[in-house]
């Protein structure tokens, strides 16, 4: 997995979702991040110290194609910026999904 900055990181989303386009989707995720990169110790070990503060972990993965950033707290409003605006620009080919009808739910029970 690549860890790049959050300029980088939607440049690479940008160029992720262009290759989704054409014939497949990709999957994005939000975690909270505690600046930790290894697992929690066994009981009797020294626990590992609380953050002051934590941070955000944005994952992007197109078939075996994986990015990632660490968003801090006071870049938030900046990354949501450019994420919601990469949002609009690339999301415009959704398909609209058909609603049954509820008379023709009834009429199959």
């Amino acid at each position: 997995m690549v860890l790049l900055d959050n300029a980088n990181f939607i440049l690479r989303l940008e160029k992720i979702a262009n290759e989704a386009r054409k014939d497949a989707s990709f999957t994005m995720t939000f975690k909270r991040y505690d600046g930790h990169d290894r697992p929690v110790p066994r009981e009797g070990r020294k626990p590992l110290p609380k953050p002051e503060t934590y941070m955000c972990l944005m994952r992007a993965q197109f078939k075996s194609k994986k990015i990632s950033t660490v968003v801090r707290q006071e870049d938030v409003p900046t990354m949501m910026a450019m994420y919601s605006q990469f949002m609009k620009s690339k999301m415009d080919g959704l398909k609209r999904v058909k609603k049954v009808k509820a008379k023709a739910k009834a009429a199959k029970a």
